[in-house]
């Protein structure tokens, strides 16, 4: 068993019994939950130098792995490293907004029996990702420990009064407030697996299904951190629906929709977004399919008639537009967001951070016995709402 293999076995046994400390704490089992956290220490103190060593060697694969583009030369060299099991960089920067790589092609004649074969990789529905992550802002911070993004909380007030009376006196003051959201870096580890004939198909092809697996299988995981952060009680990455400033407030507006998804919830939605003399511009629902399916059920009560006309993007089935008579309101479906809760507002009021670039590598003996390649994939991200009230997070209290 290699050190990365011994990390994984014992980062595992850790996280059983953090479960049993935190399930301890909630029954209120003192003797439980002092014999978890003591084995929670013991195990510490073997994961700490182990970690060192896979950070190093991680630290050292990266330093040394050189950056590829997408033409066909540069994808057959990175498919020779790969195949030889060199680790390659990705420039994420690169890879977002509007990256939608569902299939690889393959050349003609590539795996052919005497039965003969297709000669496209189809993913079938597994391969969607959620478009949330093309539509946020992205910035690269590569470098950066950390970083604050300061806001506006309250706009400056202008005073008034006759001029009579307000002669000689001092004026009434009126400041603006400020807040600032912070975006530390946070680690996103992607792991898949294929099997080794893989190799038998040209190194083009070879680096550029690989380099679409890991790529999307990063896409579903940073959409789900977008929605709800990582899930820490002192979050490293803050999710729409958890978004603090530095203070410890809430950057993201709440809105009750009630117990059950009806006519006007919606117009709840729209008319909290937004400040006192407008309507939130470029604003669009972020939601389930089956919320999604909730709202196009619902029906008048005289003719029967469908409330809202769901309309989906000819090229991007994951988006569209809901139609309420004149009212016009774009939709995303993540999945993430879960059944209970709508979200509406401007996508590019959170701010992704790319703290470095997505480095896969090829390891061979994880899963050697069954002759499967294993796609290891690192990379620090982070993210925030970075504009005050920039999203209203609506819930549904009913099941």
């Amino acid at each position: 068993m290699n050190e990365r293999q011994k990390l994984n076995d014992l980062q595992a046994q850790h996280a059983k019994h953090v479960a049993a400390a935190q399930d301890a704490l909630n029954r209120n089992d003192q003797a439980a939950y002092t014999e978890a956290m003591d084995k929670i220490t013991a195990l510490n103190a073997e994961i700490e130098p182990i970690q060192a060593v896979v950070t190093e060697m991680d630290r050292y694969a990266a330093a040394g792995a050189p950056a590829f583009g997408t033409d066909r030369q540069d994808m057959e060299e990175m498919g020779r490293m790969l195949a030889a099991h060199q680790p390659v960089k990705l420039d994420l920067a690169r890879h977002f907004g509007g990256l939608r790589q569902d299939s690889t092609t393959l050349a003609t004649g590539t795996l052919v029996q005497p039965q003969g074969a297709g000669s496209e990789i189809r993913d079938g529905f597994a391969g969607q990702t959620s478009s949330l992550i093309d539509q946020v802002r992205t910035e690269n911070l590569e470098g950066m420990g950390a970083y604050e993004e300061p806001y506006v909380v309250s706009d400056m007030e202008a005073q008034g009064g006759k001029v009579a009376t307000l002669a000689g006196t001092a004026r009434t003051a009126s400041d603006p407030t400020f807040a600032k959201a912070k975006i530390a870096p946070y680690e996103v580890d992607v792991t898949s697996y294929v099997d080794r004939n893989l190799g038998r198909l040209n190194p083009a092809d070879y680096a550029a299904k690989i380099q679409t697996m890991a790529l999307r299988a990063l896409r579903r995981k940073i959409n789900g951190l977008i929605v709800n952060g990582d899930g820490q009680n002192s979050p490293d990455m803050y999710g729409i629906t958890t978004a603090k400033n530095t203070a410890g407030t809430a950057i993201y507006s709440s809105v009750a929709l009630g117990a059950a998804i009806g006519v006007d919830t919606l117009d709840k939605l729209v008319y909290a977004y937004g400040g006192d003399e407008e309507l939130g511009g470029n604003a669009r629902l972020l939601l389930t399919k089956k919320t999604l399916q909730a709202l196009g059920a619902l029906r008048g009560t005289n003719e029967k008639q469908r409330l809202y006309k769901i309309i989906p993007d000819a090229g991007n089935a994951n988006t569209g537009r809901i139609e309420d008579g004149g009212t016009i309101v774009p939709y995303t479906i993540v999945s993430g967001v879960g059944d209970s809760k709508l979200l509406y507002g401007d996508p590019a009021n959170y701010l992704l951070a790319l703290f470095g670039q997505y480095v896969i590598r090829v390891d061979e003996s994880v899963k050697a016995v069954e002759r499967m390649n294993a796609i290891l994939g690192d990379a620090f991200v982070g993210g925030n709402l970075v504009v005050d009230r920039g999203f209203v997070v609506g819930t549904i209290s009913g099941t």
